[in-house]
């Protein structure tokens, strides 16, 4: 076992200058855990720089149990053989958390978890994850614990739950589904598990940062003056849950941070920002369930974050005569749009968030990917602040030359063109089509549309046919009343996907989700048609289309020739053609 001074975080006058992490058992650390300590020296250098004095960047301090007891726990019990069935995720899991994990580790657990008097994150670090090409991101489980039991004993049970709930999820459907598109057998995944402490402030029965974010240095989906190397940042208040599986955020590009997304009204703003969060709970929850994510969290409105006194950094306030207030000093109706620290600049978040990205772009040689976190203490100018720096992972952009013509784009037999597209390249060997009724389409059914969509993905992963693939909303949302919800494994042969708006579900595009990064790092191209665009979807082309199959809400159509999908990465502008 290898040691590090684990318990003091990277702001702080540590010995050595080692990492807060202690490595436990043999093998490899996994792709997570690789990322946070490559980045180590980065958040070290930029403390000892001193341009930010009101903040301090950390890396929240982090146990690693390394894949070779992963190799150990899976064999000392006989799992293989579940491991690789297709065995539902619950009854994996299910046998998972009856086995034993390896005694050797169990001391070092223990020590680790009744040393913190705070949450922890249980997290996957995989031998594939964060990789450049087959990221894996979102793909297994984390689980949040409050980790306040008054019995020790409690509080090491439920890591190791946790940790077993991680062991498994590597072989659940997604995973499974996901691995088949890429050049990678289930057998080739290792998984190591990182222990983390959650960075945030206890607020009554619930625990959270004031902010978390997700920022990149390229913005494949540039708005308004932005430009793609301006990069991208999604922020919101609590855990970051909210980012990463497409809920609502407040999106903006750090070169430009006072330039507001394009919302029609204030009134526009107050439905369409975010008006939920989640949170770690600190209660008891109400039933004991093990093999659930968020056993120990939940999401709460807005409001409640508003009486914890939480949203001074984050929200500005409709005042009486319709005037939007930077702040919350007064009463009336919060706008989540983080005006305190992007306008008045309280705090210098976003010019910390493009040193990072430089500096973490010119250490791994290619546009990268952060998550963080944020929480304060103080009232007004008088603030300061801790930064946790969670994840670096790369990114994937293409440099091929590829112009789309006006007379191209103009083509009225186009099925699709579009001005707001993301990918590069020409393409032309697509011949299969799944897409969404529009006749009949619903947002209560959306769930059980992408339950009809992942049985076509897993006949055409078969045959090995990619698709193109065209639905309502933000494919891959979390709420399942902004889109279609599916995971990636669910989807995971697509070529092409296609977002098409409607008058009452017309959302942006989710740049921060873990379900956006691993459609970039395939090179999924991604079209989007929003509601009232004055170039709108052909679908009597699709219609006039000899159907191959047909769900209740899904028709697959098989073309006689490959359709040609052309996307200039340059501008943003593409077309499909039949």
């Amino acid at each position: 076992m290898k040691e590090f001074d684990f318990l003091s975080s990277v702001g702080d006058n540590r010995k050595n200058d080692s990492p807060p992490v202690k490595l436990v058992g043999t093998g490899e650390p996994g792709g997570k855990a690789k990322g946070l300590l490559n980045a180590f020296d980065l958040v070290t250098e930029l403390n000892k720089k001193g341009d930010f004095p009101s903040v301090t960047v950390e890396i929240p301090g982090f146990i690693v149990v390394q894949t070779g007891v992963f190799d150990l726990f899976m064999r000392m019990n006989n799992l293989y053989e579940t491991a690789y069935s297709d065995e539902d995720d619950d009854r994996i899991a299910y046998k998972f958390q009856k086995a034993d994990l390896p005694f050797e580790i169990l001391k070092d657990l223990r020590e680790m978890i009744i040393n913190i008097n705070s949450p922890v994150a249980v997290r996957s670090s995989g031998l594939l994850e964060d990789a450049k090409y087959e990221p894996f991101a979102g793909i297994y489980a984390t689980k949040m614990l409050p980790n306040n039991q008054t019995d020790p004993d409690e509080r090491c049970r439920k890591l190791f739950e946790a940790v077993k709930l991680v062991y498994a999820s590597t072989f659940f459907k997604a995973p499974k589904n996901y691995m088949k598109s890429t050049g990678y057998q289930i057998r080739d995944e290792k998984m190591a598990v990182i222990v983390q402490e959650v960075l945030g402030k206890k607020h009554g029965e619930s625990f959270y940062p004031d902010i978390s974010g997700v920022a990149k240095s390229f913005n494949f989906y540039p708005m308004g003056r932005s430009k793609p190397k301006d990069g991208v940042v999604s922020l919101a208040v609590g855990l970051g849950k909210t980012i990463v599986d497409g809920g609502v955020t407040w999106t903006y590009s750090p070169q430009d941070p006072e330039q507001s997304p394009p919302f029609g009204s204030v009134d526009d703003m107050l439905k369409n920002t975010q008006t939920r969060f989640w949170n770690i709970k600190l209660s008891e929850p109400e039933e004991f369930d093990p093999l659930c994510e968020t056993e120990f969290m939940t999401e709460s409105e807005i409001s409640e974050a508003d009486k914890d006194k939480s949203l001074s950094i984050s929200a500005s306030t409709l005042n009486e005569s319709g005037r939007v207030s930077p702040g919350t000093g007064s009463d009336g109706p919060r706008i989540i749009n983080f005006a305190p620290v992007l306008k008045l600049e309280l705090l210098p978040l976003n010019d910390l968030v493009k040193e990072i990205l430089n500096l973490c772009s010119r250490k791994f040689d290619t546009p990268v990917e952060i998550e963080f976190a944020l929480t304060c203490e103080g009232e007004g100018y008088d603030v300061s602040a801790r930064f946790g720096f969670l994840q670096v992972r790369p990114m994937v952009v293409s440099d091929a030359d590829i112009t789309v013509t006006d007379n191209e784009y103009d083509d009225e037999n186009n099925l699709i063109s579009s001005e707001f597209v993301l990918g590069n390249g020409s393409f032309s060997d697509i011949k299969d089509i799944i897409y969404v009724k529009p006749d009949t389409f619903e947002a209560r059914n959306t769930q059980k549309i992408a339950l009809e969509i992942a049985k076509y993905n897993e006949k055409l992963t078969i045959e090995k046919r990619k698709f193109l693939l065209i639905g309502f909303g933000r494919w891959g949302s979390s709420d399942s009343w902004l889109g279609i919800p599916v995971n990636w494994g669910q989807i995971s042969n697509v070529h092409t996907i296609v977002e098409a708006g409607l008058p009452n579900m017309n959302v942006e595009l989710s740049q921060g989700s873990h379900f956006f990064h691993n459609m970039t790092s395939f090179g999924v191209n991604y079209f989007s048609v929003p509601a009232y665009y004055e170039k709108m979807i052909s679908w009597d082309i699709l219609k006039d289309q000899k159907v191959s199959s047909e769900s209740e809400n899904v028709i697959h159509i098989s073309l006689n020739k490959p359709m040609l999908v052309k996307i200039d990465g340059k501008t943003g502008r593409g077309y499909i053609k039949l």
